[in-house]
């Protein structure tokens, strides 16, 4: 009995010692540092949200994923500018078709 404690005493340290070995030469795997508590990558301007814009969010990660209220925040930023995109066009449409048609009585 004394035989299978000591063995799995042995078992716990040495696969604790790979673990901590491969975790230092091998990270977490990430390409960018990881961020200090409380601080976030997520940046998007104000308005004028552009594709660039887009592409270069970064959210933080978390045990199990993102936080989910980064991804929100910025789902619904863009939303946000592309409602404001849709009803500005639309105005522009709604006042080219008023003006066609005076333009046509001329």
């Amino acid at each position: 009995m004394l035989t299978l404690l000591l063995y799995l005493a042995v078992m716990v340290a040495v696969i604790g010692v790979v673990f901590a070995v491969v975790w230092r030469v091998f990270g977490r795997s990430e390409d960018l540092p990881p961020l200090e508590k409380g601080t976030t990558l997520t940046r998007l301007p104000r308005a004028g949200i552009t594709g660039d814009d887009v592409r270069s969010l970064r959210f933080a990660q978390v045990t199990r994923g993102y936080k989910a209220g980064e991804v929100d925040w910025a789902l619904e930023k863009l939303a946000r500018e592309i409602d404001e995109l849709r009803t500005a066009l639309h105005d522009l449409q709604a006042r080219d078709e008023i003006e066609s048609p005076a333009q046509r009585a001329e």
